[in-house]
């Protein structure tokens, strides 16, 4: 018989939807039913995707494997319903919102972490992208407990630690190329590619663009990604200022277009404060 697997995303961005899409594109011998909810109103989200699915039937069927992306509140998905309640579960953590930058317009994130934490309790087993995403959860916990006043149980972060391990995102082999083009040094194609969002710091990004200016220095640029219904001030004044530099502008809807860019580019800039799931080949350069 073959096996089912229930693949939850709460917060499906772009990462997220192409993590799970491969996933079950790379085991075609299961049986897979996945829920998603859109990547929009982070805070309620991360907080009320229960809610959101509390009457989906796919809940209370009988599954072999859950496997929950890092924004699901498994917690509580398995205290609502008996038939994930004992089925095994197991938690995928793109990012953890304890090493996540704050913005200034944020006070905390102390509602995400818990639900982090809550999530990797209620897991069979925990597995992240990289050891520094592990690494950091673990040292978060770490860190909130020590905050708690009283009542902190012991054995939680040995409980953590044994349940959890590091299996990066597979790259596909068709992405790599045997014989790289030669780097355009005196006019490189230059390409930004993070969600259009305070935390891959496109203020950095602005003032990279402008000191290239001020030394004269010769290139063009793409800047690509997700954006959202807000977005930070800073890509306002790039495509103002430098619109004569712009190869390309804004998300692209086709992958093999993504691709295409991807091997056009010279080098790969990154001015992100962290990231969790860089998947791109990076190029350095000097120049």
């Amino acid at each position: 018989m073959t096996q089912r697997i229930l693949l939850l995303s709460a917060y499906d961005a772009a990462s997220h939807q192409r993590w799970r899409e491969q996933l079950v594109t790379m085991l075609p011998d299961y049986h897979w039913q996945t829920l998603a909810l859109p990547p929009r109103f982070f805070q309620w989200r991360i907080r009320g995707n229960p809610v959101s699915w509390l009457h989906q039937p796919g809940l209370d069927e009988s599954w072999d494997l859950v496997i929950a992306t890092s924004m699901v509140d498994l917690a509580t998905l398995r205290g609502l319903h008996p038939r994930i309640a004992n089925t095994p579960c197991l938690l995928y953590m793109h990012e953890n919102q304890f090493a996540f930058p704050v913005s200034d317009q944020q006070r905390g994130r102390v509602e995400p972490q818990m639900v982090n934490l809550y999530s990797a309790l209620a897991a069979d087993a925990v597995v992240f992208n990289s050891a520094w995403n592990r690494d950091s959860f673990l040292q978060g916990v770490e860190d909130f407990l020590n905050k708690m006043p009283d009542a902190v149980p012991d054995g939680v972060m040995e409980t953590l630690r044994e349940r959890s391990s590091v299996l990066p995102v597979p790259i596909e082999d068709r992405l790599f190329i045997e014989q790289p083009r030669s780097v355009n040094r005196e006019r490189p194609h230059l390409l930004w590619n993070h969600r259009w969002e305070y935390d891959k710091g496109p203020d950095r990004l602005f003032g990279l663009l402008e000191q290239l200016e001020q030394r004269k220095l010769g290139y063009r640029i793409s800047v690509v990604g997700e954006g959202f219904r807000s977005r930070p001030q800073a890509f306002d004044w790039i495509y103002q200022q430098f619109a004569r530099r712009i190869e390309h502008w804004g998300f692209l809807e086709h992958r093999q277009d993504y691709d295409q860019l991807l091997r056009s580019a010279d080098i790969v800039v990154s001015t992100a404060l962290h990231d969790f799931q860089g998947t791109t080949k990076l190029q350095v350069c000097t120049w």
